[in-house]
Formats: structure tokens, C-alpha cells, sequence
């Protein structure tokens, strides 16, 4: 019963009606008539009729008490007269007045109340008495058992009459907080971690990895994906790599093998950034297993980075996984399983996604000055520039893109801060320095890497490549409907159709026909724009175009161009490699698409009881995934690589193996990598002068010219593998006699040795 104006604030976070709600969330009582109260001179009835009170006595009138509250931010119990209240919410959570209690109260608008009095326990009563009584101190803790009050005076002790009886709310009130040990704090920062959405992003990428590239980790040590040619040549490169930093870092590009080349660690893409793992272990049998293991790993970057980028744009959690695992197992991937520069692309979108990130940018909500960081732009900076040092196959149109995309945000935002919309969009001198030291690192390692390669490219014409080069490897407009045989799912099927291409292993350029149909998807439905939508399409369709070189009205507008201008283009002579943008774009649209199915899907879900989607909703959201990943399934032969001749194990260079070739040779790099010794073999995108006419002058040996060949060369040792040499004419040249030539000839294990 209340005497007077009652004045009670809003509970709750959320927003009310227009009238005020009491403590337990009913509608306040209209005002009335203020009326001379029944009791002149003592305290009202509380005004919660819901909860019973108890009085205790004070020793001058009988005031009215509510039982203790149980939350920690309960504020005290209203008194009779115009007092305005402080009352908890439902939730127990604190209103908006009682936050602001310790400097005078407002009420909700910031106003300060006519009534206000600096009080930090409660409000005062409109005639100067006190609420406090309501069995809390100043503080909002419970008085102690001693009953003094807050006046000073001592409450009625003992029992009788006057004794205040027990409070039998009491046992309800809230437990003492347990403060967790440092185990259970950890355990629990562990779990947290173990459930974070990036580390189970990870996890799931690894194990993807293992499966689908499976089976190269069955037996690491012996095979390698696809065939023993390219791979055991970036296996050398890696342990190479490894090795000369260790031991002397200033030879890094005066590799041991094409003796007597200068600079042939440049002959082509080295994975100087793989280097690291390059030193751990020595060996054929302990290079095969760092790249087996590393190609494996190039596929879970590759998937996270186009999550990670998907995420940072502002696609959900399917819609990024798709993006993330069609990138990584695009079909037309699957016949460059043998070329782990290609397969190493993850830096790419991951650089990218960092990127954005310091930027505070994202496709879906665009620029957000609050959200930039430049510790995650200049890490974005950093992968890239590692990303470059894998190789310039795709390193160097990453650079050019990132270089366009560098100069069209800095152009959109000049224009839209001084021309278009001429309001302060903060950028900030940490990031501006960020992307200018970043900027730099990453010009400076491709400046420093490119120039042995210039070097190469001045001492071997024949390294650099023609307009007839790239047309060799320009692929047709039905290569982009056209599966490789590497293909588990399409591989059979489109036989026929590569058999039509001219050299269908560059040339089988499908992204997956699930992907296309999600593409085209999200350029109706999806969460992007319209004109980000039309973008990425642009985007796609440029890099298709591209593609095919010179097949497309003969590049005279596209590719041509770009070899005849842009520096170190001219040496890329796969443009089909280009897909990969095509295929990054590509997933991208369908990551807009798919997150609108699954915000639908949420909506649905909504207006059910209870509000959860049905097993058929749930399993539509994760139908795409399974498909995208179905249409990755690779049938890739895993070949068992030809075993090191114990001879390379013991000889001295310089050496020669003969028979050399182009594909016999790459097998002997990594021979070599036990001892390093120097090798005139080598196998590379292109054959030097010297490395052919060894190749012509040896068809003979052993024989007066082609060892004095040798001789001249520098070359002291010869080996012939037996199992190398079957079916070749060396094979019954090892059996003749040498003794009237100068030479001996020794049996090492399985292979023949002759010392010059």
C-alpha cells in the first residue's frame, strides 16, 4: 500500500512499454490521489504485496521489511512517502539508476531527480529518515549477526519480545563464490581452445588433408604422388635449400647439380620458403617423407586460408568450408598433384583474408575504422612475401593482383573521402606505417629472389619463353568442363574428351561442376551485394580468359600483352595455372550463396516448436559441402621411387649418370642428397647448352671422344645403374672392356663405376 506518488524505474535490458513495470515485471498502478496515510507517523507496507514482509522493531516505530534480496546487485527496499525506488530487474542484473547511485542518481534520460540526495546505501525518504532497515549494509552486503545498525545504534539482542527472530529466507540465499585453481583454470582455457572455431577449422583441415590425398601418407619413405619426376625434383630443391643454408648460405643459388652451371638452383621454382624443413634429415628416404608430409600440409593451408578468407568477407560457417574445401580439391588440382609449387597456394587466400582483416574491410559490411589492427596487416604482409618465395608460378600473379588491389582501395578511398563522401573515415599512421613496411618486405623479397632468375635469363636465352612456348600449353574453352584422370569421380567419364587436347595435363582445367552450379547460385541468391556479386563474377571470367592464353582470339588482347609488358611473365609458360583465381572467385560466390540457405534455414527454424530445424534442413545445409568434397575424391597413383645406387653414397664429384634425360635426371638430384656431391644431371623447365651437348657426346660412352668429353668437362666418375641402363644401349656398353682407355671400372652394389 503506498502513500502517495509511487515512482518505480524500468527492469530489464530490453525495452518496455510506455508505463514503468514494478520489481516483479506487472505493470505499475495508476497515480492517485495522494491520501493522509492509515498510520501517521510510521513506514508503509512494502510495496512488493507479493513477497510477505517482516517488521522488526527499531525502538521508535514498526518499519516494514522486505526479505533479503539473493542477488549481489540487489539495491534496498523502498520506503514509504515519495522515495523514489532502485529495484532489480527479473534477471537480477541492475537497472539503469543503479548504476549510476554512486555519484546521485539520474533517472533513465541522465536527468538528475528532484529528490536526489547523495546516498550510496539507498534513497532517503521524503522527511529525512533513512531506509535502513532492509538487512543490508552501505555496501549491498548483509549486516552481520551483531545487529547494529547502520545509524550506530544496537539492534535488540537475544530472545523475547524485543529479540528479532530468525530470517527464514535465509537459507536461500546465494552460495559463497568458489574461486577455480590454476588446474581448473587451465583445463578450462583448454577446453575453450579445443572448441574455438579456428582450431576445430584446423583440425578438420588436416584431417581432410590426410584423407583426401590419401594414400600419401601410406608409405611416405618409398613413393611419391602422381610419378618420381617433378616431385623428386622439388624434393631435392627442398633438401637442398635446407642443407646449403646450414653449411654455407652465400652458395644458395650455385646448386650441386647441372655441374658446371652457375646459378641452376634458379633453372626453376625452388620453395626457398619450405628451407626450414629442408633441414631436418638427410637423404633420399628422409627427403621423400618431408615432402610427402609437406604435400599434404599444402592442401589443409589451402583450405583454411580460403575459410579463413571466406570468413573474414562475411560468408557463415558452411558456406566458408565450401570455399575453403573447393579451392584445395578442385578437380583440375588434382592433375598438378606432382607439382607442389602449384599445390602450395594456401598463402594466397590466407595473405588476403589477414589482409582484410588489419584493414577492418569485409565484403559483406565493408569498412569498419573500429575493427583495424595492424598486427594482423602486417602478418598478411608477411605470408604473402613467404608465399612469393614458394615459387613465381603463382607467386608472380599474386604479386600483380595484390599490386592492382593495393592501388584500387587506395584510389576508392581518396575518391570517397574527399570527392564522393567527404566525411573523416579514420585510417590511422600505425596502419598507414604497417602497410608501407610491410609493402616493402614484400617488394624487397621479390626483387632479391627475381634477380638470379634474371641472371638465368641472360645466360640461356633458351630459358625464357615464346609466344609459340605458351601456345603449346593454352588450353581450349572445353578444357573447363573437362576432369583430369586424376579424377576418382570424372576421371572415366571425360576419357574421350581429353584425348581431344593437346597436352591434357595442363589443359583439364574443371572446377567442379557443383561448384559452377553454386556460383551461378549466388548470383541471384546470396548474402553479397549485387555489384560485389558482379565483381566476382568479372573477376572469375577475367581469369578464365586468361587461362586459356592464346587460344582466345590468339591473347592478342589478353595474355599477349601481359608477356610482351609486365616483367618475369614471360616466364610462366602454363597460363592454365591461372584457374586458381578462377576457382578462389568461384568458391567465394558460393560461399554468398550458401550462407543466405543457411540464415533461410534459420528462419524456418524459428517458427517452429521448438525452434530447431529438422533432421532434412540440417542435412540441406551440408549437402554442398559433401558434394563439393565428393567431386574432390582423387584416384592419383602413388609410383615407388627408384632406389639410391650405393655408389652415391661413397663417390666424389663431379659426377655423371648416365643414361641422363630429362625425366632420368630428376630421380638422380635426389640421389644425391646424401652427400651433395656435384652432378652434371639435372632436370629442369628448360635443358642448358652444355647439359645437352653432355647428353650427345655420352651416347657412346665409354669411348675415346665422350671420355675425353668428360675430361675436358671436368667430370672424374661415372655411374651406370644396371636397373637405369636396361634397355638402352648402355646396358651391354657396361660389359665391354676399358683397359685401353685410361680408365677403371669398378661394380658398386647394383651400379657400375668408372673413374676417369
Amino acid at each position: 500500500m503506498s502513500s502517495g506518488t509511487s515512482d518505480t524505474t524500468r527492469t530489464g535490458p530490453g525495452p518496455e512499454a510506455d508505463g514503468d513495470r514494478t520489481a516483479t515485471g506487472a505493470p505499475a498502478p495508476a497515480p492517485e490521489t495522494a491520501a493522509p496515510p492509515v498510520n501517521a507517523g510510521q513506514a508503509s507496507d512494502a510495496v512488493r504485496p507479493d513477497v510477505p514482509a517482516r517488521r522488526r522493531k527499531t525502538g521508535k516505530a514498526e518499519v516494514a521489511e522486505e526479505p533479503k534480496a539473493t542477488g549481489p546487485d540487489s539495491a534496498p527496499a523502498p520506503t514509504s512517502g515519495d522515495a523514489r525506488t532502485s529495484t532489480a530487474g527479473h534477471d537480477g542484473e541492475k537497472t539503469e539508476d543503479d548504476d549510476r547511485a554512486e555519484n546521485g542518481k539520474k533517472t533513465k534520460d541522465g536527468n538528475r531527480t528532484e529528490d536526489d540526495k547523495s546516498a550510496k546505501g539507498g534513497s532517503e525518504t521524503e522527511g529525512g529518515k533513512n531506509a535502513q532497515n532492509n538487512g543490508r549494509t552501505e555496501d549491498g552486503k548483509k549486516a552481520e549477526d551483531s545487529g547494529t545498525a547502520k545509524d550506530g545504534k544496537d539492534a535488540p539482542k537475544g530472545a523475547g519480545s524485543d529479540a528479532e527472530p530468525a530470517d527464514p529466507w535465509q537459507a536461500f540465499g546465494p552460495a559463497p563464490v568458489t574461486v577455480p585453481g590454476r588446474v581448473r583454470r587451465a583445463t578450462r582455457a583448454v577446453g575453450r581452445f579445443l572448441v574455438h572455431e579456428w582450431t576445430l577449422a584446423t583440425l578438420g583441415s588436416l584431417v581432410l588433408a590426410v584423407l583426401l590425398t590419401w594414400p600419401t601418407l601410406r608409405y611416405p619413405l618409398y613413393t611419391l604422388p602422381q610419378d618420381f619426376y617433378d616431385p623428386a625434383l622439388q624434393a631435392w630443391q627442398i633438401a637442398w635449400s635446407g642443407h646449403i643454408l646450414l653449411t654455407d648460405p652465400a652458395q644458395l643459388w650455385q646448386a650441386n647439380t647441372f655441374y658446371p652451371e652457375s646459378w641452376s638452383f634458379a633453372f626453376s621454382d625452388t620453395l626457398l620458403g619450405y628451407a626450414p624443413a629442408g633441414m631436418i634429415g638427410t637423404g633420399p628416404e628422409a627427403a621423400m617423407l618431408r615432402y610427402n608430409i609437406l604435400f599434404v600440409l599444402a592442401h589443409a593451408l589451402a583450405t583454411l586460408g580460403a575459410y579463413a578468407l571466406a570468413r573474414q568477407l562475411g560468408a557463415g560457417r558452411i558456406g566458408a568450408a565450401v570455399a575453403g574445401v573447393s579451392y584445395a580439391y578442385a578437380p583440375w588440382l588434382l592433375a598438378q598433384a606432382g607439382h607442389l609449387h602449384v599445390i602450395s597456394n594456401g598463402g594466397i587466400p590466407l595473405a588476403l583474408a589477414m589482409l582484410a582483416r588489419g584493414h577492418g574491410w569485409s565484403l559483406r559490411y565493408g569498412y569498419r575504422p573500429k575493427r583495424r589492427h595492424a598486427g594482423w596487416a602486417l602478418a598478411g604482409w608477411l605470408v604473402a612475401a613467404w608465399q612469393l618465395s614458394l615459387g613465381f608460378g603463382i607467386g608472380l600473379p599474386f604479386a600483380y593482383v595484390l599490386a592492382g588491389v593495393v592501388l584500387v582501395a587506395t584510389l576508392t578511398w581518396y575518391l570517397r573521402r574527399y570527392w564522393i563522401r567527404p566525411v573523416r573515415h579514420p585510417f590511422g599512421a600505425r596502419l598507414l606505417i604497417t602497410d608501407v613496411v610491410g609493402g616493402l618486405v614484400f617488394a624487397a623479397t621479390g626483387a632479391l629472389l627475381s634477380i638470379p632468375y634474371f641472371t638465368v635469363a641472360e645466360q640461356h636465352p633458351n630459358a625464357r619463353r615464346s609466344i609459340a612456348d605458351i601456345d603449346i600449353y593454352s588450353p581450349p574453352a572445353v578444357g573447363f568442363l573437362t576432369a583430369p584422370a586424376e579424377s576418382r569421380i570424372w576421371g572415366g567419364l571425360h576419357e574421350g574428351a581429353r584425348a581431344a587436347l593437346p597436352w591434357h595435363p595442363e589443359m583439364t582445367l574443371l572446377p567442379g561442376f557443383v561448384l559452377y552450379a553454386l556460383a551461378l547460385g549466388g548470383l541471384f541468391f546470396s548474402v553479397w551485394r549485387l555489384r560485389h556479386r558482379l565483381l566476382l563474377l568479372a573477376g572469375a571470367l577475367v581469369s578464365m580468359v586468361l587461362s586459356m592464353g592464346t587460344r582466345f582470339f590468339g591473347g592478342t588482347f589478353t595474355y599477349v600483352p601481359l608477356v610482351e609488358h609486365l616483367p618475369g611473365w614471360d616466364g610462366i609458360r602454363t597460363p592454365g595455372r591461372l584457374m586458381l583465381w578462377t576457382t578462389l572467385l568461384l568458391g567465394l560466390l558460393a560461399a554468398g550463396t550458401l550462407t543466405a540457405f543457411a540464415m533461410r534455414v534459420r528462419e524456418i527454424a524459428a517458427q517452429r516448436v521448438p525452434a530447431w530445424p529438422g533432421p532434412w534442413l540440417r542435412t540441406a545445409t551440408l549437402l554442398p559441402l559433401l558434394l563439393v568434397v565428393v567431386e574432390g575424391l582423387n584416384a592419383t597413383p602413388h609410383p615407388v621411387v627408384p632406389p639410391q645406387p650405393a655408389a652415391m653414397r661413397n663417390v666424389q664429384g663431379p659426377v655423371l649418370v648416365l643414361p641422363s634425360g630429362q625425366n632420368l635426371d630428376q630421380p638422380v638430384m635426389l640421389w644425391t642428397t646424401t652427400r651433395f656431391q656435384d652432378v652434371v644431371n639435372g632436370g629442369s623447365g628448360f635443358t642448358p647448352v652444355k647439359l645437352a651437348e653432355t647428353r650427345e657426346a655420352t651416347q657412346t660412352f665409354p669411348d675415346p671422344a665422350s671420355i675425353d668429353h668428360l675430361r675436358r668437362l671436368g667430370v672424374r666418375t661415372v655411374v651406370v645403374p644396371r636397373g637405369q641402363a636396361a634397355g638402352t644401349p648402355f646396358e651391354l656398353a657396361v660389359e665391354m672392356p676399358v683397359d685401353a682407355l685410361g680408365i677403371r671400372r669398378e661394380e658398386i652394389g647394383d651400379a657400375v663405376v668408372y673413374h676417369l
